[in-house]
């Protein structure tokens, strides 16, 4: 699990769909440019960044995923969408503002330091020197990891 149940979404997108299996949690960036403002736009398409300083991928990020994105023989079994999952291929749901308490982050964050997304769509701070950070700040850290890795952070991608 990458998000636990406490969450503030004050708004959210369902407009993209995405082709690769994730964990909610993460940071997604656009795969595709899509045509303007349709909403069932096949070519909306975002995924997990793959390379952290890339152009194409580091000035683009969409929003925190707020599904499991799985890829199940769907003929044997069914989504659980109790745990919000979604199909590989289906529109999944992003996160532009609000508040969540993920473990995909990596480091030590502080609370009250700006959030970076870095490869894999895991957050970063810039208290932890090891990790270099893309220039583009998605959120702030609200407070320190817990004992199970968990952090509170404050998304908002305009």
């Amino acid at each position: 699990m990458a998000l636990r149940p406490e969450r503030d979404e004050h708004l959210t997108d369902l407009s993209f769909f995405m082709n690769v299996t994730a964990e909610r949690g993460g940071i997604v960036v656009l795969s595709t440019a899509g045509s303007g403002s349709a909403m069932d736009d096949s070519a909306a398409v975002v995924k997990l960044p793959t390379v952290a300083n890339a152009d194409v991928e580091s000035g683009k990020p969409i929003g925190l995923l707020l599904n499991d994105v799985v890829d199940l023989d769907l003929t044997r079994q069914h989504i659980n969408y109790f745990k919000d999952e979604m199909q590989k291929g289906g529109k999944v749901l992003v996160l532009r503002r609000g508040t969540v308490t993920t473990d995909q982050v990596s480091g030590t964050p502080v609370g009250g330091e700006a959030a970076y997304f870095w490869t894999g769509g895991v957050l970063v701070g810039l208290s932890d020197a090891a990790t270099p950070v893309t220039g583009l700040q998605v959120g702030q850290f609200l407070s320190t990891k817990d004992a199970d890795g968990y952090c509170k952070v404050a998304i908002d991608i305009r």
